[in-house]
């Protein structure tokens, strides 16, 4: 926390506080908190536009302890968090800064544990509250947790937890607060039903937004290896065994991937766990301590369960999935590098994903090293290097008189020397991780192929450049999605973005649960997440869009491209936007060129399906779309 010129001492924060800090090595603060301490310790309403690892935790916290009032036994503040992860990080740091505060209570309430335990915690009396919103609700609807005395209201990660369909909790409990209490909240992103929370709910609110600040991305060294030759899971492999790590996590889209993953990895020798929203919440804690402690080295994780996870030891973080937008990226490789500690990501990225990664490295104003995969004798040779140095600090073991009058009697027995006893269990001993390999590897292949098609590229000039790159560019991902008709178009006066509109604010659906749209003239095709909790779907039944009834129903529809003799309107238009559309069509939004030009090509298209790039303004292109899977219990991993 060396960021800023002011220290600690400076603000109004009393003395069992600052000799926490000091206790800690905290003498300066961070950009958020010295922006934000001043005004909440006034007791002003904030609003704080912060990412992941800006120290805003604390930025609240801080003034939270300031002016606790030990003699109350009733609540005096409530924290809200998406994700009972997070709601567990931020009660622990608030206990770790207010650790010289004698009698301080705080008490973290969440889904997945006993209901009961909590009950009598708020009885037996807690300062400060921490929770997710579905949890509070539930004990403000039990009459267990009162709200009357509170005086500060915090939502953290505000936006992450609309998105994951707390906006009716939120803003209930919000309703609860007296008309006294101070509101901050604290977001990456200012999404339109944030802004209306805060409208509503804020009175003149600092704005605070310090998220230009956040050194996570120079802190941590980035690197992407293009998908060819091997499988994800091989790579994996061998990227764990060549790279110097002591933990990690590997990010993957799906719950099932976890699973699957984290048990190839450890059949092959790997300490590996499964971390997800399905798993109980005592064993999730139990693998969180376990990879602290070193019993485990490797998460396989999803998105939600492992924002918030501080642990000191991990040193990699591996995108096994691309994110599905940059802020996903972002939280992911801030689990590395907090601190002031150096940290590492690697990136898996498949071809039709490159363009993805470009947007990633363009928001974050960083730039990506391409590597490549260590072939398979690199791979045995790291295996040998590593099994020498674990047998160089057995040989002082005071047991090995035991084992060589054992070699000695094996010898004897089985009529072999002591170089073929040893090559035998050295053999017994590679397990399903060889020490060398017999063939070629197919990376090798893979990389001549690679060299070749960049050759023809250079040699068939820019013409085959492109058509090349629109045959890469055909095929829909239809395995996680179902295709709805929506019975509006435009003759009722609908655009994309109304559509866009009513399935994000109604909805809650996130940007990556929406898949390619095609609006005609009397009906709308959208594709949705197969997987969708209960309560989305009875919404999306009661879907009306600029009031008319959507009367959404699953069709059997895959053409979200334009006919490609289609060449309507602007010429001029057409070329700077329609030829991209053409390609790629639908959802996915301009392939080729600038925003301008998808604009103009849409105005010239006349009747033409009118498109909608998700990623306006940037350059995600939308080849990501598929990436990320809608969770079934998405909202119950909190």
């Amino acid at each position: 926390m060396q960021d800023s010129s002011i220290q600690f001492s400076d603000l109004s924060l009393n003395d069992s506080i600052l000799s926490a800090l000091d206790g800690m090595g905290f003498v300066s603060p961070t950009p958020i908190q010295a922006a934000a301490i001043p005004h909440l310790l006034e007791g002003k309403d904030a609003l704080g536009k912060a990412q992941t690892g800006t120290g805003k935790t604390a930025a609240f916290s801080l003034p939270l302890l300031n002016k606790v009032n030990l003699d109350q036994r009733k609540p005096q503040a409530v924290v809200l968090a998406p994700t009972r992860e997070l709601a567990i990080q931020v009660a622990a740091e608030v206990k770790n800064l207010g650790k010289n505060i004698n009698g301080l209570k705080v008490l973290e309430i969440y889904g997945g544990a006993s209901i009961v335990d909590q009950m009598r915690a708020l009885k037996n009396g807690a300062h400060i509250v921490v929770g997710t919103p579905g949890r509070v609700q539930d004990l403000i609807n039990r009459d267990r947790l009162h709200l009357d005395e509170v005086h500060t209201f915090v939502l953290d990660e505000a936006d992450e937890m609309l998105n994951m369909g707390f906006v009716d909790d939120v803003t209930e409990i919000m309703e609860h607060a007296p008309e006294s209490a101070q509101r901050v909240l604290f977001s990456a992103t200012m999404p339109p039903m944030l802004k209306k929370i805060v409208d509503r709910f804020l009175r003149e609110p600092e704005y605070i937004d310090v998220a230009g600040k956040n050194h996570t991305v120079d802190k941590v060294e980035q690197q992407y290896w293009v998908v060819k030759g091997v499988e994800k899971d091989e790579a994996m492999s061998r990227l764990l065994e060549t790279e110097e790590t002591d933990a990690s996590i590997v990010f993957v889209r799906t719950r099932q991937d976890t699973e699957r993953l984290a048990d190839w990895l450890s059949a092959r020798g790997f300490k590996a766990a499964a971390l997800h929203g399905d798993i109980p919440q005592s064993l999730r804690e139990r693998t969180v301590d376990h990879i602290k402690q070193g019993v485990i080295d490797i998460l396989v994780a999803t998105d939600v369960v492992a924002r918030g996870l501080d642990v000191p030891r991990i040193t990699h973080v591996f995108n096994y999935d691309i994110p599905f937008d940059v802020e996903s990226y972002i939280h992911r490789i801030g689990r590395t590098g907090r601190a002031g500690r150096k940290g590492k990501a690697i990136l898996l990225v498949r071809t039709n994903q490159i363009r993805m990664l470009r947007t990633i490295e363009r928001v974050t104003k960083s730039s990506m090293e391409e590597i490549q995969l260590p072939l398979r004798d690199k791979v045995a040779e790291a295996r040998l290097v590593k099994l020498g140095e674990e047998l160089a600090q057995e040989k002082e073991n005071k047991s090995l008189d035991k084992f060589t009058d054992l070699v000695e009697k094996l010898q004897e027995g089985l009529e072999l020397d002591a170089a073929t006893l040893a090559a035998i269990l050295l053999k017994r001993q590679q397990g399903k991780r060889p020490l060398f390999y017999v063939g070629d590897d197919p990376m090798i292949a893979a990389i001549e192929r690679d060299k070749q098609r960049r050759k023809e590229r250079r040699e068939g000039g820019r013409d085959g450049g492109r058509d090349g790159g629109r045959e890469g560019r055909r095929s829909f991902n239809t395995a996680d999605w179902d295709t709805y008709q929506l019975q509006v178009g435009r003759e009722q006066g609908v655009q994309v973005k109304d559509i866009v509109g009513a399935l994000a604010n109604e909805l809650g659906l996130t940007k990556g649960a929406i898949g390619a749209i095609k609006l005609d003239r009397e009906s709308t095709y959208v594709q949705l997440p197969k997987q969708m909790t209960s309560d989305v779907a009875g919404k999306l039944r009661k879907l009306r869009i600029r009031q008319k009834e959507a009367g959404a129903v699953v069709v059997d529809f895959t053409d979200f491209r334009e006919p490609r003799g289609r060449r309507d309107g602007n010429r001029d238009g057409n070329r700077g936007g329609h030829r991209g559309n053409r390609e790629g069509g639908g959802y996915r939004g301009n392939r080729e060129g600038n925003r301008e030009g998808s604009r103009e090509g849409s105005r010239g298209r006349g009747d033409g399906e009118r498109r909608f790039d998700r990623n306006r303004g940037g350059d995600h292109r939308g080849s990501h779309r598929g990436e990320r899977s809608f969770s079934r219990n998405r909202r119950d991993e909190a």
